[in-house]
């Protein structure tokens, strides 16, 4: 009966562990910027901006693993297992963001901005 109350109680603790092991606490956040804004760029027209509502893409071993949308401010946070990935921009003409990969750490957030060519000129 002992035995039995015991391996009841570890299934229940392995699946608890199983459940919050499973949420991620590392992972990437920061701003991404957007432009040029316009051929001209003025002290009232300024050249870049924050890139509101624009779809980060993590790729990584060719394979889509995470897509988070900016805020307005331009912000973003998405959680990734630590490793390396390729991040894409979309949608632009270009959809290249610069830097156009980044790393997730061991333990905790990194912060990465990125910056997104417009192709305007």
């Amino acid at each position: 009966m002992k035995l039995c109350a015991s391996l009841v109680l570890l299934a229940a603790a392995v699946a608890c562990g199983a459940a919050t092991g499973s949420s991620l606490r590392t992972g990437l956040y920061g701003t991404v910027t957007k432009g040029p804004l316009s051929p001209v760029c003025t002290d009232a027209t300024p050249c870049s901006g924050p890139a509101a509502d624009m779809l980060l893409v993590f790729s990584r071993n060719g394979s889509v693993v995470a897509r988070t949308r900016t805020r307005d401010n331009g912000s973003y946070r998405v959680a990734l297992r630590p490793g390396r990935y390729v991040v894409r921009a979309a949608p632009t003409r270009i959809n290249a963001a610069t830097p156009a990969g980044a790393s997730v750490p061991q333990k905790g957030f990194r912060r990465v901005d990125f910056f997104v060519d417009t192709g305007i000129r």
